[in-house]
């Protein structure tokens, strides 16, 4: 059997995540492209979301944030989790922004990593930025069709 190429491995990655992460299903986040340390999430802002100053609850942001991190740092099927993260809100959201989510490794070695993640609305003005580190666990990300 052939190793998988890292493009593919990190497209079955996503996907197996993506089946079982409700979370980020339920508040309508998709994937839009995804590649070895990268990813690309977007969310539209809906009217459950909003805070009481009107703009998009700054939860929400980083909730599209991590989820964008997290399919990023498991693209290459090794179980991996936050072990820290951090975010700097630059601009509000409103009801009905389609918000993006880019997801791009900075560093990856031993069992740790850094990523950034950068959040902007339709107009590409940018609303956040996060920061997140790594720490892979043990097992893999993808269920062999045994466990499936």
């Amino acid at each position: 059997m052939s190793e998988m190429d890292p493009q593919t491995l990190a497209e079955e990655c996503a996907k197996a995540m993506f089946a079982r992460d409700r979370a980020s299903q339920n508040l309508g986040m998709s994937i839009e492209s995804v590649a070895p340390g990268k990813a690309v999430l977007t969310m539209t802002v809906t009217g459950d979301m909003i805070q009481g100053h009107g703009s998009c609850h700054g939860g929400y942001l980083f909730t599209l944030a991590d989820s964008a991190f997290a399919f990023a740092c498991n693209s290459y099927d090794r179980a991996t989790v936050a072990s820290g993260c951090s975010i700097d809100y630059m601009s509000g959201a409103k009801e009905g922004d389609r918000l993006t989510a880019t997801a791009e490794e900075q560093a990856r070695g031993g069992r740790t990593g850094v990523y950034d993640i950068t959040l902007t609305n339709q107009d590409g003005r940018k609303v956040a930025l996060f920061r997140g580190r790594s720490y892979e666990v043990r097992g893999t990300v993808r269920y062999s069709e045994d466990n499936s």
